[in-house]
C-alpha cells in the first residue's frame, strides 16, 4: 500500500470517527464502543455533556489519561490563536480546519511547491495541505470549491485538531 492510499484511508477514517461522535452527540446513548480486526473505537459522554475523544488502539496499547480530554459538545470552541478574527470580510469565507492534531506540510516533499497559495481557486476533492499524525500522512481536502484567501498555518510547525488551516471565499 502506498503513502497516499494509506492517507487517503487513515483521512476516511477520521472521516467516520467524526460521525460516529457526531451519533453519539446527537443521540441519547452515553458510550459506543466499535471493534473491527485490531482497531478499537470507544466514544463515551460524561455525565456532564462532554464527549471523551474517540480512541484508536492497537492491541496491548493504551491511551494516557493526560490525553482523553473531554471536549464540549454543545459549547462553541473558544477562540484559539489560529483562529481568525471575525470581521464583515472574513465572515462570508469558509474554513477549513484540521481534523486530527499533528504538523502541517503545505507541499509533498520539502522541495516540491506548496498544495496551494492565496489566489489559487480549488476544488472538491483538490489535496490542501497534508497533516502528519503518528508517522501517518493525511491529505487534507478541499471540501468545496472557492479561493484560497488566507493561509492560516505555517509549514512544518504543529497543528491542533479543529485549529483553522485555510480561509476560502466559496464559489
Amino acid at each position: 500500500m502506498n503513502s497516499k492510499t494509506r492517507a487517503g484511508k487513515a483521512e476516511m477514517d477520521i472521516k467516520k470517527v467524526r460521525e460516529l461522535v457526531k451519533l453519539v452527540e446527537e443521540s441519547g446513548i452515553e458510550e459506543l464502543e466499535i471493534s473491527h480486526q485490531d482497531t478499537t473505537i470507544r466514544i463515551q459522554k460524561s455525565p456532564t455533556g462532554l464527549v471523551s475523544p474517540a480512541a484508536v488502539l492497537s492491541p496491548g496499547m493504551q491511551v494516557p489519561a493526560s490525553v482523553a480530554q473531554p471536549i464540549p459538545v454543545d459549547v462553541p470552541m473558544a477562540a484559539t490563536s489560529s483562529e481568525p478574527a471575525i470581521d464583515p470580510v472574513r465572515a462570508k469565507y469558509k474554513d477549513v480546519r484540521s481534523p486530527i492534531v499533528g504538523t502541517i506540510y503545505r507541499a509533498a516533499s520539502p522541495t516540491s511547491d506548496p498544495f496551494v497559495n492565496v489566489g489559487d481557486h480549488v476544488a472538491v476533492g483538490q489535496t490542501l495541505c497534508i497533516v502528519e499524525a503518528m508517522k501517518v500522512m493525511n491529505e487534507i481536502e478541499a471540501e468545496f470549491s472557492g479561493t484560497i484567501r488566507e493561509i492560516l498555518v505555517e509549514n512544518g510547525k504543529p497543528v491542533e485538531a479543529e485549529a483553522v488551516l485555510f480561509l476560502i471565499d466559496p464559489d
